[in-house]
């Protein structure tokens, strides 16, 4: 059983033909998937999708993208909105500076109080980060040092040194389809370099389809491509890292109950 860590299920790009893409997801082996936040005033819908499918979990956050729309957050509003039973994460928050769509310092306030709501509830942070690795370092060092917390970097396609970095405390790295790409070589280096017991799989649908989809729309079922090839990449089988991989969502995101995954494993 595979599972696709970060996906949005609620973007448009789905509206027409959801349960078709979840039935695909499911003929492949997809037990578990991961609907991912990126605006709290489109949480409603985030949720309604994760309400609607017994195999569909959220986060609830703000994208970095959005954070100037959200000069307001409260590490308290958050909290709130992970009471309810199929919310198993924070996020996704972080910084990018490639795209610049906020203000840099409210990024950096939006993500903290992301933190502060990941320590305080012990749900898992999904951070994004993108040519931002020494101020996502330098907040890492100095919030763990305030009191540890739960968290990944998704769709990881930062340097190898903050990859070990979030390792080091504990934290998961999680890849995309980005992996499977010509030029990726940086990124392929790095998971390789890393222990397979840190490492997730993702597809950050409807983006980055993986080769040999890429250019297509991306939809969870095309998460056993990149899992194909980082078994190729660990020189594992493609069984170890299913196995792996979902043993290590499970550690983290250990709010999604045991009978959810044996209700999938016996689909």
């Amino acid at each position: 059983m595979l599972i696709d860590s970060h996906c949005h299920l609620d973007f448009p790009d789905f509206t027409e033909e959801r349960d078709a893409v979840i039935a695909r997801a499911r003929d492949a082996g997809i037990g578990l998937m991961l609907t991912i936040s990126t605006r709290l005033d489109q949480f409603d819908r985030v949720l309604a999708v994760a309400e609607a499918y017994p195999d569909v979990y959220c986060t609830v956050g703000v994208h970095p993208h959005e954070a100037d729309d959200h000069i307001g957050l409260t590490t308290a509003k958050l909290i709130e909105l992970t009471r309810h039973p199929k919310v198993v994460g924070i996020g996704e928050t972080g910084l990018d500076y490639f795209y610049d769509h906020s203000d840099r310092e409210a990024q950096r306030r939006c993500f903290l109080a992301h933190i502060a709501a990941a320590r305080e509830t012990g749900l898992p942070v999904v951070i994004h980060t993108r040519d931002a690795d020494a101020d996502t370092a330098a907040i890492l060092d100095a919030e763990m040092a305030n009191g540890t917390f739960k968290g990944l970097l998704h769709c990881f396609s930062s340097g190898q040194a903050l990859a070990e970095l979030a390792v080091k405390y504990g934290m998961m790295v999680s890849f995309s389809g980005i992996l499977t790409f010509n030029k990726a070589r940086e990124v392929q280096e790095t998971a390789k370099a890393l222990p397979l017991e840190s490492l997730l799989v993702e597809t950050d649908a409807p983006y980055l389809a993986p080769v040999p989809l890429r250019g297509k729309r991306n939809e969870p079922s095309f998460v056993v491509h990149t899992a194909a090839f980082l078994a190729k990449l660990k020189n594992v089988s493609v069984a170890e890292v299913t196995e792996r991989t979902t043993a290590n969502f499970l550690r983290l995101f250990d709010k999604v109950p045991h009978s959810a995954v044996s209700d999938r494993r016996a689909a």
